[in-house]
């Protein structure tokens, strides 16, 4: 199935950033397909956007995602009780980490150096060369969002900013920008929801038949 295609039938008003969505698209793909992974942040609704990405990416979204041969056979030869179950009940997942999620470490930051650090600490500690950040901000403004951005680039990330209106200062860093046609925050939120999706599909697609 076309996903993006199916994504501009059914928000017609997204058909100006088709291109900036596939761009998107191949830059998730070159970091899985390479051994990386995918590092999201974003605030509020944002946030709570980048947990939604990584529940899509670490396990199955509309496809199922069996576990290799070879590593069903390593859990037999470590525990044949416990190898069934875990078999059965894991799937494959494509490596991403939503950085709102660390109540500890984004909390010390906040206390014992600065908020706007919350997710460039994350990103150096986790990010390598290879990886992908991804960064949320409905203004494209968030300096914590774009704190974390300028790191990633530093250490050799490739960055992808999804925002509204005018982009903001993500887009002035960001490999790619896909920036929806809407200036409301609640209405950015709304068409950020389908993209991801789409993007979680399309990847999806590539790596599970």
């Amino acid at each position: 199935m076309d996903y993006l295609q199916h994504l501009i039938e059914r928000y017609p008003s997204l058909c100006g950033i088709k291109e900036e969505i596939f761009k998107a698209y191949t830059l998730l793909l070159t970091a899985f397909e390479g051994g990386g992974k995918v590092l999201v942040a974003g605030n509020g609704g944002s946030a709570a956007d980048a947990e939604h990405i990584v529940g899509e990416l670490m396990k199955g979204f509309v496809k199922k995602r069996p576990l290799p041969t070879a590593f069903r056979s390593n859990l037999q030869q470590i525990n044949a009780d416990a190898a069934d179950y875990i078999g059965s009940a894991l799937q494959q997942g494509l490596p991403a980490i939503a950085l709102s999620s660390h109540t500890a470490l984004t909390s010390a930051c906040i206390n014992d150096i600065d908020g706007n650090s919350i997710y460039a600490q994350q990103v150096y500690g986790y990010g390598v060369a290879g990886d992908v950040f991804l960064g949320i901000s409905t203004s494209g403004n968030a300096k914590n969002v774009w704190y974390a951005m300028i790191t990633a680039k530093a250490k050799g990330l490739s960055a992808i900013a999804l925002s509204g209106g005018s982009g903001g200062a993500l887009v002035q860093i960001a490999d790619v920008s896909i920036i929806v046609p809407e200036t409301e925050t609640y209405k950015i939120q709304e068409l950020h929801l389908p993209i991801y999706h789409t993007l979680c599909l399309m990847v999806e697609d590539h790596f599970f038949t």
